[in-house]
């Protein structure tokens, strides 16, 4: 990876990162080059977005159709009264050149399909799962697969977040996780059973977190593991996850 001088602009803004022996200019730099790719910028996405670009990294993509609902200001951060009605990505997009305007955004105001899920993926180091249906899932997860991207995966229930690395240097992809793409065993979605809004806020963070670290090459990074937390009782625990090549099915999803 070339080396891109940081302006003193970036210097200052930066300075805690720079402080730290595991990263400093090197390692801003490298935060600074990389391309991460957010699909979708409701509960999860708010936080891995704010994270993202308050870190510097360089190019942060942005997937997402949806519209503000009033529904959605118990836990997505990013939206308030004002934008309801508005697409979530371009009003992501607008709070996130607030926060930091070093970054370049690029908003991609369209859902994920099997027509335009590699290329969309294509130009991008790192691609963040933030959507909330197993389709998409299986989609997102396949498409790394096939482009060989990682892949940071996060899931909310209730009360309970759960946070992995899949398809990293070899790693286990989702379907070695959950085989079929039935929905069995994964997480419903909010509309369905309900969350506390502080949950998305923790787990994204996590997620935002496996990225920074990725992207650094530094720590120890959730592939093969799946990460599990119930905030109401306190209670974190840690999954291995196997790989099992005989169940990355992608051509049902692709062909």
């Amino acid at each position: 990876m070339r080396t891109i001088n940081l302006s003193d602009r970036e210097k200052r803004r930066y300075q805690r990162h720079i402080m730290l022996p595991e990263i400093g200019e090197a390692g801003q730099n490298r935060l600074k080059q990389a391309k991460v790719l957010v699909i979708g910028a409701g509960g999860l996405g708010c936080p891995v977005l704010q994270y993202l670009a308050a870190a510097g990294v360089g190019l942060i993509g942005i997937v997402d159709n949806d519209l503000v609902q009033e529904s959605n200001l118990q836990r997505q951060i990013l939206y308030g009264k004002n934008d309801l009605g508005k697409l979530k990505a371009i009003i992501a997009k607008q709070r996130l050149m607030e926060l930091n305007d070093l970054p370049e955004y690029k908003v991609l105001n369209t859902y994920l399909s099997k027509e335009n899920a590699l290329k969309i993926l294509r130009d991008y180091d790192i691609i963040v799962d933030a959507t909330d249906n197993f389709s998409s899932r299986y989609l997102i997860s396949d498409a790394c697969v096939i482009l060989g991207k990682p892949l940071v995966f996060g899931a909310i229930y209730k009360y309970e977040g759960q946070v992995s690395v899949f398809n990293y240097k070899g790693g286990p992809s989702l379907r070695c996780l959950y085989p079929e793409s039935s929905g069995e065993g994964i997480i419903p979605e909010a509309s369905e059973v309900g969350v506390i809004g502080v949950l998305p806020g923790i787990i994204g963070s996590m997620q935002a977190n496996e990225v920074i670290k990725i992207i650094l090459d530094k720590g120890e990074i959730l592939s093969g593991k799946l990460w599990i937390t119930d905030i109401l009782d306190h209670k974190t625990f840690t999954l291995k996850i196997d790989t099992k090549p005989e169940n990355l099915k992608l051509e049902k999803l692709f062909l």
